[in-house]
């Protein structure tokens, strides 16, 4: 979904640079100690734990912030931690997943609800948006490994399902279950990838107008910022003038 990969972009270019990099690597630290929490340490054992690992180092989390994550778990930090899924609706009808990683569930529910409600939207029921995406497992590659039928041989090879190329990069797609696999399998072919992660990807949108996306970057930015909430994912479609204008 072109407009999903732009936001990604723009969250890059306007980068409240320290204060959300500390967060990040906050964030990925807390994954990383709950996969080894949850499975094997060795991330050769524990395909998660080796996806959180991953995803950490695409992000330039140094190599001892996860070493020290991955003791936590064995130091029994992470046990109080359970995952949940929000879902709600933004402004003007934009469908909205929150993922949360929380040791108490009615804080970060009170959270999320009065941050939706204070920015133009409605915590709904489990499943009330859930619908509106598919689970896949998504492995980024810049432009640079490749043009995009080189691209797509080494993506059926993998056993992935479908690519999305741009000059901004490739998105490659495949089953939620065989993220490990297929980017083990990409790896071998194309090189070390920019992000492998687990995403919800969208199968209908809702276009926005550039005062939509204003407001909604709004809503996800609060999200974002609070300390229990891991990702935010929304349905949004907006144009390269709309989103040239943020």
């Amino acid at each position: 979904m072109a407009g999903h990969s732009k936001w990604a972009n723009i969250q890059h270019r306007k980068g409240r640079q320290d204060a959300a990099r500390s967060k990040l690597f906050s964030k990925l630290s807390k994954e990383i100690t709950v996969a080894a929490k949850m499975g094997d340490p060795d991330p050769e054992k524990n395909p998660r734990l080796r996806l959180a690992v991953k995803e950490a180092k695409s992000q330039s989390v140094p190599k001892d912030v996860i070493d020290r994550a991955i003791k936590k778990s064995t130091a029994g930090e992470g046990d109080d931690y359970e995952e949940i899924r929000y879902e709600g609706y933004g402004p003007n009808g934009v469908a909205v997943i929150v993922e949360a990683m929380t040791d108490n569930r009615n804080r970060t529910a009170s959270t999320v609800r009065s941050t939706f409600s204070k920015n133009g939207g409605n915590l709904g029921e489990t499943g009330s948006v859930g619908f509106m995406f598919d689970r896949k497992g998504e492995v980024t590659y810049p432009a640079t490994v490749g043009d995009a039928d080189t691209v797509m041989m080494a993506a059926i090879e993998a056993g992935a399902e479908d690519v999305d190329s741009s000059e901004d990069g490739h998105i490659i797609y495949c089953a939620d279950t065989d993220l490990n696999e297929v980017s083990n399998a990409l790896e071998g072919e194309l090189g070390e990838s920019d992000s492998t992660k687990l995403v919800w990807k969208p199968t209908t949108t809702t276009e926005l107008d550039l005062e939509g996306m204003q407001k909604l970057m709004k809503l996800v930015d609060a999200l974002e910022d609070d300390d229990d909430v891991q990702r935010v994912t929304t349905n949004f479609e907006a144009s390269d003038e709309v989103m040239e204008q943020l």
